[in-house]
């Protein structure tokens, strides 16, 4: 049974520019512009947020949507629930559709968080008889029980998001639609919430997930769809279709965000990433060898830079700097192609995705005077592999220091005779 179909369906935006106007800069003329601005001729283009995408859901299959940020997941979500129309194609929906598209939509901030409690679940299409039933397992699990008749204008943003998830992860639908609704909470609550997820798919709920968490996705889902600039070019099992989505990734794309102030005398021009056999790859685990290969072009010869990596995991936290800036070595960039590799005997970075900067400066240069950024322009994922305690793997080495060197003072010397 089919609970979902897309046949050949197309989101379209007509997107309207005004042609800049002589002046319109200048002080005296300013105002001129302003009256006049209607009159001014408007261009327009089209630009399909959605472009001829077809597939199916099966009853109770969870599927999961991965894709760059405009790749059109969002819209998909959108469409299926009603709140924007395909210009094009035909939709099918078989059963009763939930969508939690925002944790805590709906929320008024000067009713307590009981009330809320009815007035989101009414939202979101529940009955308030089954609210009252629920009332007690939803404020359990949201754990606001002594906070339940405070305004939630007095909640903190934490205690707003999970109330908000717990009254929809209390949702009885036959479809569940669920966008990046896992980036709220900490982590033990977020974990809570994939175990609910977990029930929902158990009892045979259809779900479809679009979220940046690839770990999630591969744990949640039956089947990944890949999007890419509003066409689906990937439909298989999660490993397969997450593996291509990093090795597009891996693919060097120019991101420089825009009035960055990068000089642009030398760029990057590729990175990859490499295992400890020295392939490459988009998969790594916590405490191995790993490399990163940045590829430059120089168009003139530019003295003393930087290069440097950024690791951020996907709630924007930067946990991690490779950079050349430290040492006696110093890098001059010459006309031509380069490469500048850097190398970790055991990656200290635990188990997440994590997106990737790529810096070229001049060395002490102000952070925005830069020669080149490339912003979140590749996607790593790292596995478990050495148990580790905290929030990162430090590589370490150790030795046993033999006392039978004669004295404390002996084993001191060779203990910094060792480090040298």
């Amino acid at each position: 049974m089919i609970d979902l179909k897309f046949d050949r369906v197309s989101k379209r935006y007509r997107i309207r520019r005004e042609e800049s106007a002589e002046g319109d800069g200048q002080t005296q003329q300013s105002a001129v512009a302003r009256r006049l601005r209607h009159l001014r001729p408007r261009r327009k283009h089209d630009f399909y947020a959605v472009s001829d995408v077809s597939f199916e859901v099966r009853r109770g299959e969870a599927v999961g949507i991965i894709g760059h940020n405009g790749a059109g997941k969002s819209t998909i979500l959108k469409m299926l629930s009603n709140i924007t129309t395909p210009t094009a194609g035909e939709i099918t929906i078989r059963g009763r559709l939930s969508a939690l598209i925002e944790v805590g939509s709906g929320f008024h901030p000067e009713l307590t968080g009981r009330e809320n409690v009815y007035l989101c679940g009414a939202i979101l299409g529940m009955r308030r008889r089954e609210i009252s039933e629920k009332l007690d397992s939803i404020v359990d699990f949201a754990g606001l029980r002594e906070f339940l008749d405070v305004p939630v204008k007095r909640y903190s943003s934490g205690m707003y998001v999970r109330l908000g998830f717990s009254i929809a992860a209390h949702l009885e639908p036959d479809i569940l639609l669920l966008d990046e609704v896992l980036a709220v909470g900490d982590a033990s609550f977020q974990e809570k919430c994939l175990g609910r997820i977990a029930e929902l798919k158990q009892a045979g709920t259809t779900i479809v997930f679009i979220s940046h968490d690839l770990l999630a996705v591969e744990r949640l889902c039956d089947r990944v769809l890949l999007m890419h600039k509003g066409t689906l070019v990937g439909d298989g099992s999660p490993a397969e279709v997450i593996g291509e989505y990093q090795r597009m990734t891996t693919k060097f794309v120019s991101s420089t965000p825009e009035g960055s102030g990068m000089t642009k005398e030398a760029e990057v021009s590729t990175l990859s990433f490499h295992d400890e056999t020295g392939e490459e790859s988009s998969v790594f685990h916590t405490g191995r060898p790993f490399a990163a290969r940045i590829g430059y072009t120089s168009r003139e010869p530019v003295r003393d830079v930087v290069f440097e990596l950024f690791f951020y995991s996907p709630d924007g936290q930067m946990h991690c700097q490779f950079t050349t800036e430290y040492g006696d070595a110093r890098v001059d960039l010459e006309t031509g192609d380069g490469a500048i590799e850097f190398h970790t005997p055991g990656l200290g970075l635990l188990p997440d995705v994590y997106y990737i900067d790529v810096v070229i400066k001049r060395r002490g240069a102000p952070a925005g005077n830069g020669v080149d950024w490339q912003a979140r322009c590749a996607t790593i994922r790292v596995d478990p592999g050495k148990v580790v305690r905290g929030s990162f793997y430090g590589h370490h080495e150790w030795r046993v220091l033999d006392e039978r060197l004669g004295s404390l003072r002996a084993a001191h010397e060779e203990e910094i005779a060792w480090r040298r």
